[in-house]
């Protein structure tokens, strides 16, 4: 059976169906949970760093007020995830369950399947956005990448069965509390 769960959420309106889920699993196994959320700067929802065509880097003299407004834009997407991981934390809680959740920066699929192996999970829960084609290469797919490199079971919810019509509205209000 399922002993530690680990539980990748992001920003997305269907993460609160997700973590309903993978509560009804744990409480049915008597599993503990680990909620996760890793900061992408890279297009996962957070903060986008200045691009400066043809520099591998940001040029010296670049404008301090766009270097400030960068950092100002990445520390709401910390607090946000932060918001939304001990609400999903406190939901998991209500129901009895030994829970605790982590926030790290980094690219998703990699930091998922590290944060498994070193805290031992027996099955890893991750959403999937429905990516397919094009935007599957050029996004990616963080739940393919852990369904191929994860050192333990995986469990993919797809957006199907989920409801991202409540989940939007809910997850939203619920963040700018």
């Amino acid at each position: 059976m399922f002993k530690k769960l680990l539980v990748a959420v992001d920003e997305a309106t269907t993460s609160k169906s997700l973590v309903a889920k993978a509560i009804a699993l744990a409480e049915a196994t008597e599993a503990q949970i680990m909620l996760l959320h890793v900061l992408d700067p890279e297009g996962g929802g957070g903060a986008i760093a200045p691009v400066y065509p043809g520099l591998a880097y940001p040029p010296l003299m670049a404008e301090q007020s766009v270097w400030e407004a960068y950092q100002a834009e990445y520390q709401a997407y910390e607090k946000r995830g932060l918001a939304m991981l001990r609400r999903f934390a406190d939901m998991a809680r209500a129901e009895g369950l030994q829970t605790e959740f982590s926030q790290i920066p980094g690219s998703p699929g990699r930091e998922i399947c590290q944060r498994a192996k070193v805290w031992q999970a027996d099955l890893i829960i991750v959403g999937s956005h429905g990516r397919t084609g094009l935007s599957e290469l050029f996004l990616g797919s963080v739940s393919n990448y852990v369904m191929h490199h994860a050192p333990c079971s995986v469990m993919v919810i797809h957006r199907q069965t989920l409801n991202p019509s409540t989940d939007a509205v809910e997850t939203l209000a619920a963040v700018e509390r």
